[in-house]
């Protein structure tokens, strides 16, 4: 099978060129050039924006496609570029698109109020009503567009009768590369050998969707793979889903921290504390569907996964890391611990 992938150099792009590449197939990654990345020998690299996209419609053909991959729809106006483009070229789509779209997220972060949406999240699940979630963020990364929405993205590629599309809802992605860096906050805590961390207690009880990145990448080239996926939506992520207490308390036994994580009621965290979102809502996601119709499994143990991360995480270039808004700063955490 031949695969035109759409981006592939960033993160979870290389994982996932790499594992199409072990499954035999021919895989083109177009991109703009911007970002070095090791992929095998055998990828064919075309260079370009991909608004741009119409102007290499020859060199597409010259690929002759059977799947376009599209890691990097951002808008509405990305996924009718590549639909105008692939429509008559190949005979599927696969996208990335996001846990995001799940009116659990703005619940958690306020934009919505009302009753707590059930979790785990299944693809049935009610999406968000307010679409942009993003807009109104000031530290919104550079790559990332006001107008971002992978709703729409889902939406103009499922309108599409010509290009049958799989979608895939991905969770917080950790792992070597990740430029979000989730869990360096915890880890410098316990490198820096403090004797707790200290959370509020809906925050140390709270559960989000996570995946590893190889194990992620491993489920995104098994539905470009599988014709089955045609026309599905797929959640991916951890089958169990830990407390971030229960994340802290992971890390630290791989890192032999002596510390412990201490959980404390709002009422004694300190005056000026704060967090803009609403931690009774969990987001937590069911990802049994793919399990079950694509026969999907993690290949990596989550401890393993963590060996690597860790590994990683202490090498990485975190210069532009912005520590987690439900952490204390040092001081405030230490005379709270006096009185404990």
């Amino acid at each position: 099978m031949t695969v035109f992938v759409i981006g592939g150099t960033n993160f979870i792009g290389p994982y996932v060129v790499r594992a199409l590449i072990e499954q035999g197939h021919s895989v083109t990654v177009f991109h703009r050039g911007h970002t070095q990345a090791d992929l095998p020998p055998s990828v064919q690299h075309l260079y370009g924006d991909r608004a741009q996209l119409h102007r290499f419609q020859a060199d597409i053909d010259k690929v002759a496609p059977d799947i376009v991959l599209d890691m990097v729809a951002y808008t509405e106006t990305d996924a009718q570029s590549v639909i105008d483009v692939f429509k008559d070229r190949a005979h599927r789509a696969v996208i990335i698109s996001s846990m995001d779209v799940y009116r659990a997220r703005d619940i958690l972060w306020n934009v919505e109020s009302g009753r707590l949406d059930p979790v785990p999240l299944t693809e049935s699940s009610p999406l968000r009503s307010q679409l942009y979630p993003f807009r109104e963020l000031p530290e919104l990364r550079s790559e990332i567009p006001a107008d971002y929405e992978k709703i729409l993205v889902e939406r103009t590629y499922q309108n599409e009768p010509q290009l049958p599309v799989t979608i895939l809802r991905l969770p917080m992605v950790y792992g070597p590369g990740d430029y979000q860096h989730r869990f360096l906050g915890y880890l410098q805590r316990m490198d820096d050998h403090r004797p707790a961390i200290v959370l509020e207690s809906s925050i140390a009880n709270w559960r989000g969707c996570y995946g590893y990145v190889e194990n992620v990448a491993a489920a995104i080239a098994l539905a470009v793979s599988d014709e089955r996926a045609a026309g599905r939506t797929y959640n991916i992520a951890e089958p169990d889903s830990l407390s971030e207490a229960e994340w802290i308390q992971t890390i630290g036994e791989h890192v032999g921290w002596g510390g412990k994580v201490i959980s404390l009621p709002a009422e004694q965290m300190p005056e000026t504390w704060q967090v803009p979102f609403n931690s009774e809502q969990h987001w937590i996601a069911d990802s049994a569907r793919i399990r079950h119709e694509l026969v999907y499994s993690e290949k990596i143990t989550r401890d393993e996964a963590l060996r690597r991360t860790i590994a990683w995480e202490r090498t990485a270039d975190s210069a532009n890391f912005t520590p987690s808004l439900d952490l204390l700063a040092y001081g405030e955490e230490d005379e709270l611990l006096k009185h404990l």
